[in-house]
């Protein structure tokens, strides 16, 4: 073990352990400012009552995930700082805009909407909730588009005296085609995140609180949930497809290492089970759907997908010696997990659906016990998804133009990555544990009584009284 390996752990650890809240707060709060335009537009306090309900859920997440993520921007610095000198012009002007326009937009409107509630006009509220949530979603847009550049580098120059990356085509980076279906493929993700808890906590009041004056309220959000995460699901499997084919174009390695396929194949089966050697270099037993991989990878049933083997010489050829080949059973799997767990959540979805068909009040254990899984399932599908992501684009940081190897920081020892790794990972336990116990919590104490609402409308003015916290 060396500081290289540890550098890498703990960057993967913080960054999954970051991604648990990102697709929550990005589909909630579009969720969420739904839910509160409906209220606006029809004035149904059952509406209100979830808008409030949900809000304080998207908060909670909100906050942990701003903390988590600040870790993530100062470990360029400090365990990879040869790659922060290698891309800091490449990723200085997405990140840059990311922190001063995104995320001050969602940030400064998540305030007023917090406060704002007896004290904006209703439009003006609303429009804070949306530009929050469009906020959000930009903020994810540039990060994606810094990280789309470590898959696919475009716009871009090395200059031969520093030996940095120089940035020549700013929309380059922007429009680079894996961020242009990254970008739709994690917002569906995350959609089916958020939808997945609205289903998880309504249909626990549905069953556990059937005489409840606010079961309406839990039905409807059953079913709003359940049909989000329904188009969700596919709209992952859309942009999902399209993204492979894609990753086959600028990564064949990355999609050869998804199915362990060592020698070129034409037409290519995909391969559902696969028993055999560790690395996978040696088949034992595997379930295959024909023609699946080509169709993935090429579009044509059947198209030719490159394996490992010639695609290692090919590259050995073109960079010089080593091992280019992620590694496979990581690469096989989690490829195999993101698509399972998430598919296990839309099959959930639809038996919420058909339990309340034609007015019926859920009443099923199992049920229950399938609906509380839902918000974990499209979790782990994102945390795999990001796995396979990063790991299958191994050994390279910066495809094609920096190994991870090179990237460490030189002067940071092993002694003192293990001692960061070490407290990261202790203090993240303990968010952990906070988070779900907050969000348990107020989960349990269901929706809000709004009774002391003002009227739903923009003549509510009282200059004089102060900004009130909603929660």
């Amino acid at each position: 073990m060396d500081a290289l390996d540890v550098a890498r752990w703990q960057f993967g650890v913080t960054t999954v352990y970051h991604f648990l809240f990102v697709p929550l707060t990005i589909g909630l709060s579009v969720l969420v400012a739904i839910l509160q335009t409906m209220w606006h537009r029809t004035g149904n306090e059952r509406y209100l009552k979830l808008t409030k309900f949900y809000g304080k859920l998207f908060l909670i997440n909100f906050a942990m995930g701003v903390v988590t993520g600040i870790v993530q921007e100062f470990q360029f610095g400090m365990n990879w700082s040869d790659y922060s000198r290698f891309v800091g012009d490449i990723f200085g002007a997405p990140l840059a805009i990311e922190a001063l326009v995104a995320f001050f937009l969602e940030s400064t409107f998540i305030g007023l909407w917090i406060f704002g509630w007896d004290r904006l006009p209703k439009r003006a509220h609303l429009a804070s909730i949306w530009a929050a949530a469009i906020g959000t979603n930009l903020s994810a847009y540039f990060i994606l588009a810094a990280n789309s550049f470590m898959q696919n580098p475009v716009g871009y120059r090395i200059n031969p005296d520093s030996g940095r990356a120089e940035l020549t085509d700013f929309p380059a980076v922007l429009t680079n085609k894996v961020a242009l279906i990254t970008f739709p493929h994690t917002l569906a993700g995350s959609f089916l995140v958020a939808g997945s808890l609205i289903v998880a906590v309504g249909l626990w009041h549905v069953i556990r609180n059937r005489d409840s004056a606010d079961t309406g309220a839990y039905r409807f959000a059953t079913k709003f949930g359940s049909w989000v995460v329904l188009v969700a699901s596919a709209a992952v499997l859309f942009t999902g497809d399209i993204q492979g084919k894609i990753m086959t174009d600028v990564q064949p390695m990355k999609m050869a290492a998804a199915e362990g396929l060592y020698t070129t194949e034409s037409p290519a089966s995909f391969s559902v089970l696969t028993i055999g050697s560790l690395d996978g270099s040696r088949e034992v037993f595997a379930l295959k759907i024909p023609y699946l991989l080509s169709y993935l990878g090429t579009g044509d049933p059947n198209g030719t997908v490159h394996g490992i083997n010639d695609l290692q010489a090919q590259y050995a050829s073109q960079y010089g010696a080593g091992s280019y080949t992620p590694i496979i059973p990581v690469t096989y799997w989690s490829f195999r997990f993101m698509v399972g767990f998430g598919l296990a959540a839309g099959a959930i979805a639809l038996l919420v659906l058909w339990s309340q068909r034609k007015g019926r009040t859920p009443r099923s254990r199992w049920l229950l016990r399938a609906g509380l899984a839902m918000p974990v399932l499209p979790l782990l599908a994102n945390s795999f998804g990001w796995i396979f992501t990063e790991m299958g684009r191994q050994p390279w940081i910066v495809f094609g133009e920096m190994l991870t190897r090179n990237g460490v920081s030189r002067s940071v020892s092993l002694t003192e990555v293990l001692t960061s790794f070490t407290a990261f990972t202790l203090i993240y336990a303990t968010l952990a544990v906070i988070e779900v116990k907050l969000l348990l919590r107020y989960a349990r104490a269901g929706v809000p009584d709004v009774s002391e609402q003002p009227p739903a409308d923009d003549t509510h003015d009282d200059a004089e009284r102060p900004l009130a916290f909603a929660y």
